[in-house]
């Protein structure tokens, strides 16, 4: 089993933690592994309602990795916009293959990353928005 860090606990290393939101399952799996590989520790979660109480109990969460369409009502750029506004520092990654970048949707600071992609990429996109 990989190392996914719990919604609950904080990782016993010091691996950043970067949440992750997607609802497809193999698509937030494969993304998952690449993170994990890269060097973090990932959170997962398919909606962006689940993704805002996440990130209100984990303080440790260093990044937002994103897809535009998600389970729930709200969607990729919506959750960009709260998460902007509760923690304006954070690295905020929008990726979609179905979505474009609308400017008058992205929170300052976030980057959109269109699909299709490859989970390298995303990783580079990734590090380049991280502070370390």
């Amino acid at each position: 089993m990989r190392n996914v860090a719990s919604e609950q606990t904080i990782p016993q290393d010091d691996r950043p933690v970067i949440l992750l939101v997607e609802d497809e399952a193999l698509t937030i799996m494969d993304l998952g592994d690449v993170l994990e590989d890269g060097g973090y520790d990932t959170v997962q979660c398919a909606s962006a309602e689940r993704a805002l109480s996440i990130l209100q109990a984990r303080p440790d969460i260093c990044g937002l990795v994103t897809d535009v369409e998600l389970s729930g009502k709200t969607n990729g750029f919506e959750l960009a916009s709260s998460v902007a506004e509760v923690r304006p520092q954070l690295p905020i990654l929008i990726v979609s293959g179905r979505a474009a970048p609308d400017p008058e949707r992205m929170p300052p600071g976030a980057q959109f990353l269109a699909r299709p992609c490859s989970g390298a990429e995303i990783l580079d996109r990734l590090r380049q928005l991280m502070p370390c």
